[in-house]
């Protein structure tokens, strides 16, 4: 598969720019003018359209020709003809009910075992993986169930951090991805933070941009990786 996942969109620098050369990267063997499918339905509060025509001018210069999924006469075709598949973040439990519902979510999976390539962030990268267990989002809609792409076979927690401000009295994120770990003991969760992405091609992975990122594997201290290789195993 030809993945990238990322922790965050935007920057200080801009909209997708910190990411750019991954992006390029990632759709290195496309010739331009490729297809590409954008996934809006994380939105909430931001307008589908608006969504997209964010994304569309933040890639402009990548060459590919983005569609938004809502738009699409016939979404089913729209993935089958798509040789990259976007998905944006937002509200996880959103994007995962509006592509179950569609039915929209099986195709997906199927598309980029078969090779569409993926760049996701936020809810987009915790769609990849097994379940959506891991987001810091809300459930502010019941997607009918937490069992997501399943294009990885671990989880990953965008935006990870383990700030914890003077005076505030809740759980850290390295204390809520301990409840996780304690009742999902043989499920490896990955910590994304903020620039980070994790690049997958082929049976190879890859931590990008410039933190460290822990593992958190049942009651084990986390593991943690540098830029460069990674290897998960649970």
């Amino acid at each position: 598969m030809n993945l990238l996942l990322l922790s965050n969109s935007s920057s200080d620098a801009g909209y997708l720019v910190h990411a750019l050369p991954a992006i390029r990267e990632l759709i290195a063997a496309l010739p331009p003018g490729a297809p590409a499918v954008f996934v809006p339905f994380a939105g909430v509060t931001r307008n589908w359209d608006d969504y997209t025509a964010l994304v569309v001018s933040a890639l402009a210069d990548t060459g590919l020709n983005i569609q938004g999924l809502h738009r699409a006469e016939d979404p089913v075709a729209a993935l089958e003809g798509a040789a990259v598949i976007i998905v944006g973040g937002g509200n996880t439990f959103n994007l995962l009910g509006q592509l179950r519902r569609q039915g929209l979510l099986g195709v997906v999976a199927r598309r980029v075992r078969q090779g569409a390539a993926y760049l996701g962030w936020s809810a987009g990268s915790n769609l990849s993986c097994p379940t959506i267990c891991t987001t810091n989002d809300m459930p502010i809609t019941d997607p009918q169930g937490f069992d997501a792409l399943g294009l990885l076979p671990f989880q990953i927690n965008p935006h990870y951090t383990n700030a914890h401000p003077p005076g505030h009295r809740g759980e850290t994120r390295a204390q809520r991805l301990a409840e996780f770990c304690t009742l999902n003991p043989a499920m490896p969760v990955l910590g994304l933070p903020e620039g980070s992405g994790l690049r997958v091609s082929g049976g190879e992975m890859t931590l990008i941009g410039p933190h460290e990122a822990p593992l958190f594997l049942g009651q084990q201290e986390p593991r943690v990786f540098r830029p460069g290789p990674v290897e998960v195993q649970a």
